[in-house]
C-alpha cells in the first residue's frame, strides 16, 4: 500500500527556518503530483504546496516567496523548504500524493507532522 512518511517539524522561532520532508513508498514520486497541505486548529485544510510530474509549481499566496516544493526522485522524497517563518504558519503539515488509476484520480495521505512557530 501507499505510505508517505513526513520528517522535519518542529519548534521554531519567528523568522527561522524549517526543511519537512516527505519519504514515499509504493508510488513514485516524479510520476505524480505530489503537494503538502497543513491545517491549524480551527482552521480549514489548506493546499501550502503543489508539484506536478512535469515539474511544475503553485503555491498558496500565503507562502509564496518563502516556501520551496521539491523533490529528489533518487531518493524518492519530496521537499517542503520553510524560510521566514511566521506565527500564522504553525499547524500540522502533511504531505499529499494523487494518482490516477482506472481514469480516477486517488489522494494518499501522510500522517503529518507539526509544525510550531514562536513570536
Amino acid at each position: 500500500q501507499v505510505q508517505l512518511v513526513e520528517s522535519g517539524g518542529g519548534l521554531v522561532q519567528a523568522g527561522g527556518s524549517l526543511r519537512l520532508s516527505c519519504v514515499a513508498s509504493r508510488i513514485i514520486v516524479g510520476s505524480n503530483t505530489m503537494a503538502w497541505y497543513r491545517q491549524a486548529p480551527g482552521k480549514q485544510r489548506e493546499l501550502v504546496a503543489r508539484i506536478t510530474s512535469g515539474a511544475n509549481t503553485n503555491y498558496a499566496d500565503s507562502v509564496k516567496g518563502r516556501f520551496t516544493i521539491s523533490r529528489d526522485n533518487a531518493k524518492n522524497t519530496v521537499y517542503l523548504q520553510m524560510n521566514s517563518l511566521k506565527p500564522e504558519d504553525t499547524a500540522v503539515y502533511t504531505c499529499n500524493a494523487v494518482r490516477l488509476q482506472g481514469g480516477q484520480p486517488y489522494n494518499y495521505w501522510g500522517q503529518g507532522t507539526q509544525v510550531t512557530v514562536s513570536s
